[in-house]
């Protein structure tokens, strides 16, 4: 049988301990990293959707009445059920880029139905864009999404 020291002691020594934490320490460092970035690319990804979601809003209002929407506003309830956030600015601020439409073009002219939505023309909201500062993981501006 093995005999106990003198003291009584058993255990780990300090240098065991101070390995043991440090090794713990860096996996937890990397791990940290990791989430972080799982979150952001969750993000980015819901914020991709959301422009898909509201450029096929924007499509589909165009394709019933022939004119884009004034306001992203004007998509709601028929087209989404309400304005999503914007995941990365936390908040309802899509940027609507206007369309003019061509003072030459002939096939909108729609004088025979005065009183529709088709008979106004003007500038609308042909697309949307974020208007959150800064780039995603891919080094893409969140402007050009």
């Amino acid at each position: 049988m093995r005999k106990r020291s003198a003291r009584g002691q058993d255990g780990f020594t300090l240098i065991e301990l101070i390995t043991v934490v440090t090794i713990i320490g860096i996996l937890a460092a990397t791990a940290m990293v990791a989430v972080r970035n799982y979150v952001r690319k969750a993000q980015e990804t819901a914020l991709r959707d959301d422009l898909t979601q509201m450029r096929k809003a924007i499509d589909n209002f165009y394709a019933d009445k022939q004119r884009y929407p004034s306001d992203l506003n004007e998509l709601v309830p028929n087209y989404l059920r309400k304005l999503p956030v914007d995941p990365v600015t936390k908040q309802v601020d899509w940027e609507g880029v206007v369309d003019q439409p061509d003072p030459n073009d002939q096939s909108n002219d729609t004088s025979s139905d005065t009183g529709s939505d088709t008979a106004q023309q003007g500038p609308g909201i042909s697309d949307v864009k974020c208007k959150a500062p800064g780039k995603t993981l891919d080094n893409v501006p969140y402007s050009d999404l």
